[in-house]
């Protein structure tokens, strides 16, 4: 595939000088990048082998303070170094940074045992737990964002506030609309496709400014692994055309949230033959499969909506789901089935844009699993509108809620461990925490004056 590289590849490239530079990184527990930039040299000397970080990395929250009260590591434990194992099938050129390549990693310990707590490692234990019944798992991932015409440091110095999105009206599927953002959406397509990461389309979504634009459906790990590049160049390309953009989920109340809409199936094991689908219609698998994420669904919500602002989405009529229920081709629905023969799948609406796809993709793939493993039955399809019922199971309504969820969660902790839940439960207590103790703008307009 272009844009892949293999250390061969990589070393005549860097003995050219056509490459110098290579990004060393791995996702930490909020999805983005983090790493290192070594020269190509030292990447060949060394690097490629493995390298060090310190371990408060997978205990940090958004800002980058090293949160208290994680096992895994502290200042009494002195905050040491963990090891990063290159995984080299991830090595790609990075085409939009000039004389760049870039590998992903997975975080082991000096005995290169990985841990439990890394998201990649999550998301590969699940993908295990599969294998060892035959099948694989194919998935792909749809974000939406938001292009701004103020640039990173203007939107900063603005507070955020009175931003100009690079759009005026609503406009989804619009495309004289979206011929305005051509110069940056052409440069994000072109620029995936040549990094490795197969584009199928962008367009226009309802937000003014708001944008789609959707991979190519893969195997789980690497759709994985093509998301996070893939979202943090959005990023970088929109900077370097001196614009912003925002994958939050809720950037703004009276504006559609950010989504990212997961789509699953199984696979036997050889990848050719679909598991949800036979010659007769839909399997017995896929029933209980789908019946896993329906029991499952308001317990693993943290690992799809895992900050406040995440739960400010799920809006009646906004096309963002309410409720966990499945359908066929139902946007109301929190589960739609949508394709048939080889193409049947099961999209996921709960997760927004600021979701961590190796946590989502892995919390998908272990309540599925429960389903296949409980032989649960799959209740009859829900018909019409799902925000108007008001007797079904709902998605949790807070951060808070669903953080008592997952801590409660049999499931999720016979699947992922006890240590792997205590950690993402203590992550979503601080963050919780860290919201209630902020004075926001709606209450000094609210009480400031008034209270």
């Amino acid at each position: 595939m272009s844009g892949r590289l293999d250390m061969a590849g990589l070393e005549s490239l860097i003995a050219s000088g056509e490459i110098d530079t290579v990004v060393a990184a791995f996702t930490d527990m909020q999805g983005r990048l983090i790493g290192k930039r070594v020269t190509g040299r030292f990447f060949l000397d060394a690097v490629h082998e493995e390298w060090h970080a310190c371990n408060y990395l997978l205990t940090v929250d958004m800002e980058m303070e090293p949160v208290p009260g994680f096992k895994a590591a502290s200042w009494d434990k002195g905050y040491g170094d963990f090891v990063v194992k290159p995984d080299l099938g991830t090595l790609r050129r990075i085409p939009w940074l000039p004389g760049t390549a870039l590998v992903l990693g997975d975080i082991c310990d000096h005995e290169g045992n990985e841990l439990a707590i890394s998201p990649r490692t999550m998301l590969k234990r699940q993908l295990g737990r599969l294998g060892a019944k035959g099948f694989t798992a194919k998935m792909a991932s749809e974000l939406e964002f938001y292009v701004f015409d103020d640039s990173y440091a203007e939107a900063r110095a603005k507070h955020y506030r009175d931003l100009k999105t690079a759009g005026w009206y609503i406009e989804d599927y619009h495309v004289l609309e979206t011929t305005k953002r051509e110069p940056l959406m052409r440069a994000i397509r072109n620029g995936m496709e040549a990094a490795g990461i197969p584009v199928q389309e962008s367009k226009g979504e309802w937000g003014p400014g708001q944008e789609e634009l959707n991979l190519v459906y893969a195997e789980a790990l690497e759709m994985a692994d093509r998301h996070v590049i893939y979202k943090n160049g959005v990023k970088e390309i929109a900077y370097l055309q001196g614009k912003a953009v925002s994958f939050m989920a809720k950037w703004r109340a009276d504006l559609a949230g950010n989504s990212c809409h997961i789509h699953g199936s199984l696979w036997h094991e050889d990848g050719d033959r679909p598991a949800f689908s036979d010659g007769h219609g839909e399997t017995a698998l896929f029933r209980q499969f789908l019946a896993g994420l329906l029991a499952v669904g308001g317990d693993m919500a943290y690992f799809l909506a895992p900050y406040v602002n995440s739960y400010k989405r799920f809006q009646a009529g906004s096309f963002a789901p309410t409720n966990l229920v499945w359908s066929r081709d139902n946007r109301t629905a929190g589960f739609r089935v949508l394709g048939h023969g080889p193409s049947t799948r099961i999209e996921c609406r709960v997760p927004g844009a600021d979701v961590n796809p190796y946590l989502a993709f892995a919390a998908f793939l272990a309540a599925g699993l429960h389903g296949i493993e409980a032989k649960l039955e799959l209740g009859p399809e829900f018909r019409g509108d799902a925000y108007k019922s008001g007797d079904v199971p709902s998605v949790p309504r807070s951060l808070r809620e669903a953080v008592e969820r997952l801590d409660r969660s049999e499931v999720l902790r016979a699947a992922m461990g006890d240590e792997v839940i205590d950690h993402y439960v203590h992550a979503g207590r601080w963050e919780q925490a860290a919201f209630d103790r902020a004075v926001t703008d709606w209450e000094l307009v609210r009480y400031f004056e008034r209270g």
